[in-house]
């Protein structure tokens, strides 16, 4: 990743520029050697800067609620793109031998609940108890549940899965990162942008993902992203753990 933004100025060096992106290039880039799944997450943001003078670091520290796009590529059996620009989501699949791109998803949507969670369970014991509980609360033999484990390690491709067939991801914090490991501003974000559009719920276990406002450009965050009714279940349980312990070695603040 890069430590500062990249800035793109005209011919004439002038910087006319009306947007800012911020992307991660290849998520889940621990599974290229073993033929997984990879993907591409990108935001695309308009500039709160004067059009015609520098970017600024203000252009791109914005909470999620202001993105006017967001998407992700998909390598896959197929190459797909997943995007919204705030009026529902697509999806496109790659024709690689004409080039073209082809609306194969319409309206895309999360299922209001699922039988899926992801989440890396080799993690199980430096997490804050109110995941353990909800873990423990999928598993169990109870009306609809037990609930089916499925964790690839590559976000997009869980997402992506989680959202056809309904589901949840979370990538909470835990002891040896408190704050979180993933990054809020290029790859929770979009993705809990797309989610919102397609019906579904993200939040770092107590507030809206979109509403976080980013002090640093590589801030990072807990998240829990899926169908809403499942999240919504994972919320409950953090916050009657956060009531019991007080939350204090797992605290999240935005600061």
């Amino acid at each position: 990743e890069e430590d500062d933004f990249i800035r793109i100025e005209g011919h004439n060096g002038d910087d006319k520029n009306k947007y800012v992106l911020l992307m991660d290039p290849l998520d889940g880039s621990s599974n290229i050697d073993v033929n997984v799944s990879v993907g591409t997450i990108f935001s695309i943001y308009q500039r709160v800067t004067p059009i015609g003078t520098p970017v600024q670091m203000e252009d791109f520290l914005q909470p999620g609620n202001k993105q006017v796009a967001a998407g992700y590529i998909i390598y896959g059996t197929s190459t797909m793109l997943v995007y919204t620009t705030g009026h529902g989501v697509n999806g496109f699949t790659l024709n690689p031998a004409l080039g073209s791109w082809y609306l194969s998803h319409p309206n895309m949507e999360y299922p209001e609940n699922g039988r899926i969670y992801s989440i890396n369970e080799g993690n199980y014991v430096h997490f804050p108890q109110g995941v353990k509980d909800y873990i423990k609360y999928c598993q169990e033999e109870k009306d609809d549940r037990p609930y089916t484990s499925r964790y690839i390690g590559s976000m997009v491709s869980d997402i992506h899965r989680n959202m056809i067939k309904g589901g949840i991801f979370m990538y909470p914090q835990f002891s040896k990162a408190p704050r979180g490991k993933l990054r809020l501003l290029y790859e929770c974000n979009p993705i809990a942008f797309i989610t919102e559009q397609a019906g579904g719920k993200a939040s770092d276990g107590f507030q809206r993902i979109l509403d976080i406002v980013p002090n640093e450009l590589h801030q990072r965050s807990p998240f829990f992203c899926g169908s809403k009714k499942m999240v919504e279940k994972a919320e409950d349980f953090m916050r009657k753990s956060a009531e019991r312990t007080d939350y204090q070695s797992f605290s999240f603040s935005s600061k």
